[in-house]
């Protein structure tokens, strides 16, 4: 059983790198991905720990990026996983100006929420938030400091979509982080495609096609949030059009409790070893 799809503390997650290798050595994965959002830190952190015990760990990261359709805009979750070689010190560069944008974001959002009346400092959610911080850990200080009852009331209130106080981050194009990530060695792949929203299946069969043609390598099929109907039908389209197969649980430890890594929500995961030999061989 393998896991292409987890977090550390390095982006939103609760775990250590160290302490997620640890789990996954416990629970008997062959293979682990960690995929943090916008850097390798949790990767370059936990690498030397994993080759000491002999867990195969695959050096991975997730973008957001932005999509326009004839219809909506999409905001459309990249995976990259570099499967024969680590990324390129200019992708890595790359990587910061993308932090930077985050950075900028954030200034933004705690303006908007502390014109609300809401008594937070941006250098409180930094502190949680390592190498990223992300709405998720704004969703944490808003539960501490009594202004929200649990993670889901902070986005509901403050920092969902919908929320008055909502700051839109400004993702790379998707055509651009496809280039960017090839040109750097990697696998480009749709995370977890059931959240694009697509309710025409037509449509979505469509939109996954244009990707492909812009560069696409990679379908993420196996997914906590992925019915067995979902996992059918995001493995025919990846066959459709020439996709590799990926999987993950998309792992974030204490912040999404009901996922478990590797097995996904009540075990709904059990992602074979030869996904990940498909991969490299694509």
């Amino acid at each position: 059983m393998i896991d292409l799809h987890a977090h550390t503390n390095e982006s939103d997650g609760s775990c250590p790198p160290l302490e997620l290798v640890d789990r996954a050595l416990r629970m008997g994965l062959e293979a682990l991905a960690i995929s943090d959002h916008d850097t390798f830190a949790g990767y370059d952190q936990a690498l030397a720990g994993a080759r000491k015990y002999g867990l195969d760990l695959v050096c991975g990261i997730e973008l957001s990026t932005r999509s326009e359709t004839d219809r909506r805009r999409l905001s459309v979750h990249l995976l990259a996983y570099f499967l024969h070689a680590p990324p390129t010190e200019e992708f890595r560069t790359w990587l910061e100006e993308l932090l930077a944008a985050r950075r900028d974001r954030n200034r933004r959002l705690i303006e908007r929420i502390q014109s609300m009346g809401v008594n937070i400092d941006l250098s409180e959610v930094e502190n949680l938030g390592k190498t990223l911080t992300g709405r998720p850990h704004f969703a944490r200080v808003l539960v501490r400091k009594g202004y929200a009852a649990n993670r889901d009331e902070a986005f509901r209130k403050y920092l969902d979509e919908s929320a008055p106080s909502y700051v839109e981050l400004h993702g790379v194009d998707i055509a651009i982080g496809i280039q960017r990530i090839i040109a750097a060695g990697g696998l480009p792949v749709v995370a977890h495609p059931v959240r694009l929203g697509f309710r025409d299946a037509l449509a979505e069969d469509i939109y996954i096609g244009k990707l492909g043609d812009a560069g696409l390598r990679g379908l993420e099929v196996y997914h906590s949030d992925h019915a067995a109907q979902d996992v059918a039908r995001y493995a025919a389209l990846a066959k459709k059009y020439g996709l590799a197969i990926t999987g993950g649980s998309d792992f974030h430890g204490d912040t999404k409790p009901r996922v478990e890594l590797g097995r996904g929500v009540d075990g709904n995961l059990n992602i074979p070893l030869s996904v990940l030999e498909n991969l490299r061989a694509a």
